[in-house]
């Protein structure tokens, strides 16, 4: 196929606008709210144990409700599926935004949850199936941006509202986006028949929906309890991977699993997978630690530690969309392993950090991850799609996205026990908290910023090994970008024609 005919046309660019409106208000709402935990706590007057909630239930909604958007998508169509989902989303964004105490925002960040974690993956099906096999990789680029800038731009945000404004704003800024995005997917997404030939798996649901969500608590909740050895979080964890292994089970025997499992049959998706999986745990577990570093080794503020990671998302910009076209005309194989090399020299590079490393050297090696980031994360999800029948790509989007949330989860909490761990072994008993607080006086700093700085460096070594094992993961992925799959159960055209309605 030539390039002209690769090239994506205004109705598929109409599309992805939609799509990409409603996926920066779900991805950014991850990171955004963040910088403004400590100013909700001294608002309500509550600790930072019960106020962290709020970062805690939405991930929790997230990771309970992506399981049903597989179903829910093929039940209803993936259009009706996306606008209630983003109307949710506005609804908990404005209650959010009015929120008289600590537990009536965790609950409403959780019913913003509940819209939130199924706007990426719908939105990633609409795409896909718009665009068509032979275009998966240019799209992929297109929603890869947000996802990607994400966690660099949403600290920016979420401490330029919080000081320039109020907290309320960085819930009320979603209302205007999420009008427009509900408008336009009225009007522009195309219009799908439901295929409801599935029935939902109750039991399946019951146990992979609170198996993941007990399983992302203890991690959670790890580091504030002790590390994993926790009574509360072996409970919790062990809990979790009880059910999800029950739910394996279960789905290889139920002839409608809510996730089929058969999709791991195909060897490009398991090792897309896979390598997705490790990624995200080093990865996005990595990323918790650069802010972290600058806030309690440099004593930056929120915003500027936003402005310091921009870096990062720069490099992301430059190299997903040259990795969307390479993933249209070649094997992922030639292209995932290059940006895990850049993202594991990274991380060998910050295994260097010190409390006086030059911020040029820094992001300088944030840029270089970026890069790294960009050329890995969407040609996997291109990869995982491109071996696929039409009529399985709204159950294998699902199946990513709980692969890359569980991931990150994961890799967040992970680094987070193995820094406490770090500096807990540097620190006499008592002072690892304060090695988190952006406000310790200068002359403590001095004393202690360096005893941090060896702590941060070690927990990098962590992060450049499990990217290291994706890399050799990567390797097995095909050079050579395969042949169009052909679906004898799908009747409809690869690209179905886009109806505004």
């Amino acid at each position: 196929m030539n390039d002209q005919d690769q090239r994506l046309d205004r109705g598929v660019l109409a599309v992805a606008l939609v799509v990409v409106l409603g996926a920066v208000m779900s991805i950014l709402d991850i990171t955004v709210v963040n910088v403004a935990i400590r100013t909700l706590a001294q608002d309500f007057s509550t600790d930072l144990a019960t106020i962290q909630w709020v970062v805690t239930g939405y991930t929790l909604a997230l990771a309970a409700v992506i399981p049903l958007t597989g179903w829910a998508a093929d039940r209803f169509g993936t259009k009706r599926l996306y606008v209630v989902s983003i109307g949710l989303f506005v609804a908990g964004s404005a209650l959010a935004s009015a929120a008289w105490s600590a537990e009536s925002l965790i609950a409403f960040r959780v019913l913003q949850g509940l819209g939130g974690g199924m706007i990426l993956p719908a939105g990633m099906t609409i795409l896909t199936r718009a665009a068509g096999a032979d275009r998966i990789g240019r799209v992929m680029a297109i929603i890869g941006v947000p996802i990607l800038l994400g966690p660099v731009l949403g600290p920016i945000l979420g401490g330029w509202l919080v000081e320039s404004a109020s907290w309320r704003w960085i819930f009320l800024i979603n209302v205007p986006i999420g009008a427009v995005a509900l408008l336009l997917s009225v009007r522009v997404l195309p219009v799908d028949e439901p295929q409801p030939g599935h029935r939902l798996d109750w039991l399946g649901l019951g146990l992979l929906s609170p198996g993941l969500a007990l399983l992302i608590y203890g991690l959670a909740e790890s580091g504030s309890s002790g590390g994993f050895g926790s009574g509360k979080v072996l409970l919790a964890t062990l809990t979790g991977a009880t059910l999800l292994i029950g739910f394996a089970v279960q789905s290889l025997r139920s002839e409608d699993p809510l996730i089929d499992l058969g999709l791991f049959a195909n060897r490009t998706f398991s090792i897309a997978s896979g390598t997705m999986i490790l990624m995200a745990v080093s990865v996005f577990g990595g990323m918790l630690l650069v802010p972290l570093y600058l806030q309690a080794v440099r004593g930056e503020s929120a915003f500027d530690t936003g402005l310091l990671l921009a870096p990062q998302g720069l490099g992301a910009m430059l190299v997903v969309p040259l990795a969307g076209r390479l993933s249209d005309r070649t094997g992922v194989g030639r292209i995932v392993p290059f940006g895990l090399v850049l993202a594991a020299f990274s991380f060998f590079s910050l295994t260097a950090l010190t409390t006086d490393t030059p911020y040029s050297v820094l992001c300088a090696i944030l840029f270089l991850q970026g890069m790294g980031m960009g050329a890995a994360l969407m040609p996997l999800f291109s990869g995982a799609m491109q071996t696929l029948r039409r009529s399985t790509v709204a159950r294998a989007s699902t199946v990513l996205n709980i692969i890359q949330q569980v991931g990150a989860s994961i890799g967040t909490a992970v680094m987070a026990v193995l820094l406490t761990q770090a500096i807990a072994s540097r620190l006499p008993a008592g002072a690892v908290g304060a090695g988190f607080d952006a406000e310790i006086p200068e002359g403590a700093r001095e004393r202690v910023a360096p005893i941090l700085a060896d702590s941060f460096a070690e927990t990098f070594w962590w992060a450049f090994a499990l990217v290291v094992v994706a890399l050799v993961a990567s390797f097995f992925l095909p050079k050579h970008r395969p042949e169009p799959v052909h679906d004898p159960d799908d009747d409809a055209p690869a690209a179905p024609a886009l109806i505004p309605h």
